[in-house]
């Protein structure tokens, strides 16, 4: 399939221009988990208030990229979702204790882009998946699929949040929080298919060694331009020029 990404933004702790994320692939490390948080103030407090550490990096990474675009669909996918909101949830009910309505009600996978079309009063379509490691590919896929639709553009959002201690046997996707938003629109400059065998090996024996990269920012390397093919999992990406 082929498509164009026009725009994208990424935030971890201590890392939202290009320049940081160059550096930090150049030189991949756990980033400093207190070296600030996802700015949201361009929302009032009331709005502020209801999101989530989840919601917030989705939003920070995302909302840029509307704001010059305008109404459009919007594809948001996260392994994981709302975890720890859903755990402090179980543990309520488990102590026996009532539940908040609005805590449940902003525990579904599907809140956030519920939100999104509120605080924007955008009425486009919206999807929210949960897949498996590769779900920016997957959440690209149903983008490209809106725009032979006949969308102009399509926002797609990935954003995975620190998981639970508990839950950490399990989990160990997400080595730390991090989101990113690309935003699609219809060309022939970027590529996605699916890899061949040789290159899955590459692929996994280099995402075996150093720092772990969390799956969806796989793609940083071809986004800065310092690379024009990657495989990450059973997808190969391709890029013929920014």
């Amino acid at each position: 399939m082929q498509f164009d990404i026009r725009d994208w933004r990424a935030w971890a702790p201590g890392l939202a221009t290009p320049r940081q994320w160059r550096d930090w692939h150049a030189h991949p490390a756990l980033p400093d988990m207190a070296a600030g948080q996802p700015d949201v103030s361009f929302l009032p407090a009331m709005q502020r208030r209801r999101l989530s550490p989840l919601a917030r990096m989705a939003f920070h990474v995302a909302w840029p990229l509307a704001e010059m675009q305008g109404a459009q669909p919007v594809v948001f996918c996260s392994r994981h979702g709302e975890t720890p909101r859903n755990l402090a949830l179980l543990t309520q009910l488990g102590l026996g204790e009532a539940l908040s309505p609005t805590h449940f009600s902003l525990s579904v996978h599907n809140a956030i882009i519920g939100l999104w079309s509120m605080f924007r009063g955008d009425t486009s379509e919206m999807t929210a998946l949960a897949a498996t490691s590769e779900g920016l590919e997957l959440a690209v896929m149903e983008a490209v699929l809106l725009l032979q639709a006949g969308a102009p553009s399509v926002l797609v959002i990935v954003a995975e949040e620190n998981q639970p201690e508990v839950y950490l046997p399990w989990i160990d996707d997400v080595p730390f929080a991090h989101a990113i938003a690309l935003q699609l629109v219809a060309g022939t400059r970027w590529t996605l298919e699916p890899c061949a065998s040789e290159a899955k090996k590459e692929a996994r024996e280099a995402s075996e060694s150093g720092c772990p990269v969390p799956p969806a920012l796989r793609l940083l390397p071809l986004l800065l331009g310092d690379e024009v093919s990657h495989c990450s999992g059973n997808w190969q990406w391709r890029c013929t020029g920014q």
